[in-house]
């Protein structure tokens, strides 16, 4: 009986889990530009981190190439929006999310593994949060190929 109940969580938690990354795929024109913060087109990107980053204009599109790591944080959180970064784990550790600790931090949905973690990122308030969550990747994000990869 608890087997049963342990493989029925485990598989609502992976289920939900999908949900998170894939939910949230919004169309770059649904989506802020990193700069600017006004919406984006996607006719102007950039690459950064095996994805896309859409911009407002030309001249956004420029400021990011010049300097993409002082607007990385913000161009990952449009990237989760967007589906070109995949959550896979906590950002702050990597283990698994807790299907009840997703909140919304701009365009994006974001899960973590306790409520320790997600009131950690709640205490942060805008910028400053967009960075605690989304200034390293490398815990708890993937790109769709680096998933298919590693399949």
């Amino acid at each position: 009986m608890r087997f049963r109940a342990l493989v029925s969580f485990v598989a609502v938690a992976a289920v939900v889990t999908a949900s998170i990354a894939f939910a949230a795929a919004k169309k770059p024109a649904d989506c802020s530009c990193p700069i600017s913060g006004q919406p984006a087109k996607a006719d102007k990107s950039a690459e950064l981190d095996g994805g896309k980053v859409y911009f407002c204009c030309g001249n956004c599109q420029a400021a990011f190439k010049k300097a993409p790591e002082e607007h990385a944080a913000k161009a990952h959180l449009q990237m989760v929006a967007t589906g070109e970064l995949v959550q896979t784990g906590c950002p702050f550790n990597g283990r698994d999310v807790n299907p009840s600790t997703v909140i919304t931090i701009g365009d994006a949905e974001v899960g973590f593994c306790c409520n320790n973690c997600k009131g950690k990122a709640e205490k942060a308030e805008g910028d400053d949060q967009i960075a605690l969550v989304f200034g390293d990747i490398s815990k708890g994000f993937k790109t769709p190929a680096e998933l298919e990869k590693a399949k």
